[in-house]
């Protein structure tokens, strides 16, 4: 479907399918560690944040198709789209870098999604707040566990505090985009939460682990936009290429 068909979306599927695509993206940048951290725990650790947001994708994904209308379920969704029919942000995006980039990315979303989920427990759709009781125990994690690495690495030595400064650097521009507006939650009064508001809090917490971790907030010269619209930077493309490939090679089977 090209990305105008997207648009023409109802705004709780076009909200539904952009938390989803956000959470399906990160999973498969974050499956991509397994075997290649530092750690073995740290595999592991990876790996279950990853199967966490895949899990977020597949309740919101379905839920898309469903109010949709359209037929389509969560793996037309997920594997038959092109990458400008997608609506995550770019931070999600983007590729994985060393560790140290990986934790400035995982910090800077899950500190967010705590934020969105939180408020999303309120939501007067019983499916978003259904999922974001669940959501936000998760995600309460993923940010624990990316603030002990910033912690770890900005506090630890010279050459580790330079490399998680570098990979906070990187990771800022995508920053802002969070925060953008989105005509789907502007038309979505109680039930979809306004980005706008979810940045102090965010702000605060994130403030909070780079002082205590030595580091300075970077202060970007240039921002992402344009993700929720179809914008999206070269790394999605081939992202989505090994995510989709199987199932575009053999339509319509079953395992």
């Amino acid at each position: 479907m090209s990305g105008d068909g997207i648009r023409t979306l109802p705004p709780l599927a076009a909200y539904a399918l952009a938390l989803g695509d956000d959470a399906l993206i990160l999973s498969q940048r974050l499956a991509e560690w397994a075997a290649h951290a530092p750690q073995i725990e740290e595999d592991v650790a990876l790996a279950n944040i990853a199967l966490d947001l895949l899990g977020q994708a597949r309740i919101l994904l379905s839920y898309a198709g469903e109010v949709e209308g359209a037929g389509r379920d969560e793996d037309d969704l997920a594997y038959l789209r092109n990458d400008r029919d997608f609506r995550n942000v770019q931070l999600t995006e983007i590729g994985n870098g060393d560790f140290a980039v990986t934790m400035a990315r995982q910090l800077v979303f899950s500190a967010y999604q705590y934020e969105l989920y939180t408020a999303l427990l309120d939501s007067a759709d019983a499916t978003i707040a259904g999922l974001a009781g669940k959501a936000v125990k998760e995600v309460a994690y993923h940010r624990d566990h990316a603030t002990q690495w910033v912690l770890r690495l900005g506090d630890g030595t010279s050459l580790s505090q330079a490399r998680m400064q570098a990979g906070l650097d990187q990771v800022w521009p995508f920053v802002a985009e969070l925060f953008d507006p989105d005509d789907a939650v502007a038309r979505l009064p109680g039930v979809a939460a306004d980005p706008a508001t979810l940045r102090p809090a965010w702000e605060r917490y994130v403030a909070a682990v780079l002082s205590d971790a030595t580091l300075r907030t970077p202060e970007p010269g240039w921002r992402s936009r344009g993700g929720r619209a179809g914008l999206h930077t070269e790394h999605l493309g081939h992202l989505l290429a090994e995510l989709q490939h199987l199932h575009r090679s053999h339509p319509g089977a079953t395992w």
